[in-house]
């Protein structure tokens, strides 16, 4: 592991959360059909959260300790 492997993972998962919520929120507030969007919404946080622990578990630091 490198020590700048958590700077990468916290900036690659800052900018697929941007790149994936922006344009979401911006169609939700914009258009008439936004509101059928609202039914993505949570799908889309769930896959940026499973992303997340997979970029913790890439960059060695992982969010919380796992008990089996």
């Amino acid at each position: 592991m490198t020590p700048t492997r958590p700077l990468i993972a916290l900036l690659a998962g800052l900018g697929l959360t941007l790149v994936v919520m922006l344009p979401l929120i911006w169609l939700i507030n914009t258009t008439d059909w936004g509101i059928a969007l609202m039914l993505v919404a949570p799908f889309a946080v769930y896959g940026l959260i499973r992303c997340g622990l997979w970029l913790a578990d890439w960059a060695g630091t992982p969010p919380f300790e796992r008990k089996p």
